[in-house]
């Protein structure tokens, strides 16, 4: 799989095993397809968030330029179009080429030597912010993504950070900045049901203030490490219930072990998350029903595969970049393990008229991503069929900055629409 939104997908790379950003057991996050995971080669899978997917492409060598204006290093940003500029005064690079996730063709990708270094001009994507890596040919044959030595504006990422251009029009959360709520941490262990073989990690925010015993709201959240990390949903808890705008609540934060295996509309996993997590949850702690879930790419896919096979399960979900994979509209995604798996299960509910729950639920997809296309079709067919849904298409890519991003008002909606006001 390619990285979402990039429209020139390149090869195929084989599946990359990276380290969670929190801490705790090695996870399988073959995420964006970050090119300095590993060399790609020959064929390639990666995630709807999934599989690693390298974007490595040989850049073509470009011909030195006559008569051109004198380099402009860093990014230059204009109202249609991105001017990006690399230093080389001394002619050590043979080429220069744009590694990026929205959407610019490969063929306008390379960057042409100009006095003093390498240009590219690039029309403006349909999205606020950018990430990006520079991927330089060295004369020697040597081939090295680095971030932009020009750009300071950088963001983290499961496989390390990126340069990061943010257009016009576009703010960070509200929230980032407002009073917050203090709050604190328990850590877990779930025992695994029938067939997952591996205890399941949660860990527990709730306000500072709270008892054990006192009856709140939950959230659990997939990739709760990553989510925590990368996309500040602790943050985005404590600065919600400080504002008024939700109750007071928990989040449980779940990490998998197995993500690719976990998250797959795997059985196992469900019938855990259904019968071993939820039931930890409500012994150890105060839980005012029904239970609210969010996750992201495989992890939104999974919420409604355990909802679908154990209905009750939760009155509310959340997906951000569902991998709802088709094989008429994903046949990029045949190379994962658990395609079929996916695919299987995404069948039967579009085939299905009569679904066995109707929670309320929200979708969002970044308006680039490969994964677009089979999101349109869930939200149509939950539409069609009674679900309580709303979806929207954000300005960005495939990335916790993005579903960082999309947390309010849609999530938040979400909540309100489960819970009730504060």
């Amino acid at each position: 799989m390619w990285v979402p939104g990039q429209v020139n997908a390149p090869r195929r790379v084989p599946t990359c095993r990276g380290t969670p950003a929190l801490g705790g057991a090695a996870n399988s996050w073959r995420l964006l397809g970050d090119p300095r995971h590993g060399r790609p080669r020959h064929r390639e899978p990666i995630h709807g968030c999934e599989r690693c997917r390298s974007g490595y492409r040989r850049p073509v060598t470009a011909t030195p330029a006559t008569d051109t204006p004198a380099l402009v290093p860093g990014t230059q940003v204009a109202v249609d179009q991105i001017r990006f500029g690399v230093a080389d005064p001394d002619h050590g690079l043979a080429g220069v080429r744009l590694w990026q996730e929205v959407g610019i063709p490969g063929d306008r990708s390379d960057f042409s030597r100009v006095a003093g270094g390498w240009e590219l001009g690039v029309d403006r994507p349909p999205v606020q912010r950018m990430q990006y890596l520079l991927e330089l040919r060295h004369a020697d044959g040597r081939i090295e993504h680095v971030l932009d030595p020009a750009n300071t504006h950088r963001v983290r990422g499961v496989f390390g950070d990126h340069s990061v251009v943010e257009l016009p029009g576009y703010r960070s959360p509200w929230w980032l900045d407002a009073p917050a709520i203090d709050g604190r941490l328990t850590h877990l262990t779930a025992l695994p049901a029938r067939g997952l073989r591996r205890d399941l990690p949660v860990t527990v925010w709730h306000p500072e203030d709270v008892t054990d015993t006192e009856p709140l709201p939950v959230l659990v959240v997939h990739d709760g490490h990553e989510m925590a990390d990368l996309a500040s949903v602790t943050r985005y808890s404590a600065a919600l219930v400080a504002a008024g705008r939700l109750p007071r609540h928990r989040l449980a934060l779940l990490h998998p072990l197995d993500r690719d295996a976990w998250y797959s509309a795997s059985p196992s996993y469900a019938r855990s998350l259904a019968r071993s997590v939820l039931p930890l949850l409500r012994e150890r702690f105060g839980v005012r029903e029904p239970v609210a879930a969010a996750g992201a790419s495989l992890g939104g896919l999974s919420l409604l595969h355990a909802e679908w096979e154990h209905p009750g399960t939760f009155g509310g979900m959340f997906a951000q970049s569902g991998s709802f994979f088709q094989l008429g509209s994903d046949p990029q995604e045949r190379g994962y393990s658990h395609f079929r798996r996916i695919h299987r299960f995404v069948r039967t509910v579009l085939d299905t008229t009569r679904p066995p729950s109707r929670p309320q639920v929200a979708l969002t997809c970044g308006v680039i991503e490969e994964n677009v296309h089979n999101n349109r079709v869930m939200a149509r067919w939950m539409r069609d069929h009674g679900y309580p849904v709303t979806y929207a298409e954000v300005p960005d890519a495939h990335n916790f900055t993005a579903w960082r991003d999309s947390f309010d008002p849609h999530l938040t909606d979400l909540l309100q629409r489960t819970w009730g006001t504060a």
